[in-house]
């Protein structure tokens, strides 16, 4: 996964993937899971997003891991938290109350950091993947999380129409990602606004996945 690039693009504020509500999608679906209060949730590329304060809300125990450590520090910042800060290897690990956030590679985390995972909630991560790097992907979202239940939201597009980030992750690559893992369910499919919406005919999509063992 490439952080120089994405590096650039929090150091340049080109970071129109970060919503200033809570998205709806989330919102809406996210109680089909059937999670209750002090479960947890983990959240891959997580940037600043509010989504993490809205789970916080829900009484969970939420983490998630994010490339540029700025954006971990505000989310902190933002909801009036000091956290203990400590270098694991080669993240740097923000913990505070129920949050527990990751500042480094993606790939550089193991079960060991983030423990129990009862619920991923996947809304910037598989799209922000380049094609050829999904398959590995989701193998380790698999191996640090188990096959733990997704709320997955997505885009399907014509690529040849706008060049990626975000990527378009239609329901057939979706199924060939996580079927042998997981029972997979459209959940909601509505037309994509913001700079996607503009530039091509997108659709948004919500997924549930349900871990077949």
């Amino acid at each position: 996964m490439e952080q120089d690039f994405w590096q650039a693009r929090w150091r340049e504020n080109r970071i129109g993937f970060h919503e200033d509500a809570p998205n709806t999608l989330l919102t809406q679906h996210f109680p089909k899971l059937g999670l209750h209060a002090g479960q947890s949730v983990f959240v891959p590329l997580c940037g600043k997003a509010l989504d993490l304060d809205w789970l916080c809300t829900q009484g969970l125990q939420v983490s998630g891991i994010e490339f540029n450590q700025g954006a971990v520090e505000e989310v902190f910042a933002r909801q009036g938290l000091e956290p203990e800060v400590i270098r694991q290897g080669d993240l740097i690990c923000f913990q505070a109350g129920a949050l527990t956030l990751f500042a480094g590679d993606f790939f550089a985390l193991t079960p060991a950091h983030i423990g129990q995972v009862d619920v991923i909630y996947d809304r910037a991560a598989l799209v922000a993947v380049k094609p050829e790097d999904r398959e590995a992907y989701a193998a380790h979202i698999n191996r640090i999380a188990g096959p733990a239940q997704q709320l997955l939201v997505g885009f399907d597009y014509d690529q040849s129409l706008m060049q990626g980030p975000p990527f378009s992750v239609p329901g057939e690559t979706v199924q060939t990602l996580y079927q042998e893992t997981h029972a997979i369910t459209l959940a909601e499919e509505r037309a994509a606004d913001g700079r996607i919406g503009e530039r091509c005919n997108a659709l948004e999509q919500a997924w549930l996945l349900k871990p077949l063992v």
